[in-house]
């Protein structure tokens, strides 16, 4: 059986969930998202959530302690049987050292965004405040302006999409991950994509440069 295991990378904005989830889907690997773990604790109220509220709410990146052993506690369930795809993980030189030593992997997704163009998804995206589904105004507006398709809740910006907590993670992002992407590309690992195109191309690239088989939609 042939296991596949790789990591995506990108600032905010970039598409990662969206090309995790199309390669996760087509090659049955898991798809780790390590935000929406940390979100799904924030929207029961665990202990583990409130923490994270309190270092999202001032723009922060949570501790890599914290980080360390919530990936380590997801991937321990060993229900990746054909491999998986982390997303939002490692973010400094210290996660990918704790990475690497625990895990081989098969390659690195970068995905390159102009911080402009970050600016201006991020700001666009909301969510809803009754079922949790996201929505971008740029791409996928809901029918009734602020209110969700699914449910009729009221659509909310995340509390840490505002302009000052965005240019302090593109900030923490670039100072902290391109030495990460640097001991990647030393072990010939990466890959970078242009995340600006559609979906659809970024996946047949992505593909494309990983020698996996072409995309289809079908």
């Amino acid at each position: 059986m042939f296991v596949r295991k790789y990591v995506i990378m990108g600032v905010q904005g970039s598409g990662k969930g969206t090309q995790a989830g199309l390669l996760a889907a087509d090659l049955d690997l898991v798809h780790i998202a390590v935000g929406d773990i940390f979100r799904w604790n924030v929207q029961n109220h665990t202990k583990l959530g409130a923490q994270v509220r309190r270092t999202m709410a001032a723009g922060l990146l949570v501790s890599d302690d914290l980080v360390e052993g919530v990936v380590r506690d997801r991937l321990a369930q060993h229900d990746w049987n054909y491999g998986f795809i982390i997303d939002g993980f490692p973010r400094n030189q210290r996660q990918a050292e704790f990475f690497l030593e625990s895990y081989d992997i098969d390659g690195v997704i970068q995905l390159d965004l102009p911080d402009g163009e970050v600016h201006r998804r991020v700001l666009a995206r909301r969510l809803c405040s009754g079922c949790g589904m996201d929505y971008n105004l740029i791409a996928n507006s809901p029918h009734q302006p602020g209110r969700c398709d699914a449910c009729g809740g009221t659509l909310v910006r995340r509390e840490d999409d505002t302009e000052e907590a965005l240019a302090v993670r593109l900030r923490e992002y670039h100072e902290k991950t391109n030495p990460v992407l640097d001991i990647f590309r030393r072990k010939e690992y990466v890959v970078s994509v242009d995340a600006r195109p559609a979906p659809e191309q970024i996946q047949q690239e992505i593909r494309k440069r990983l020698d996996l088989p072409p995309y289809s939609q079908s």
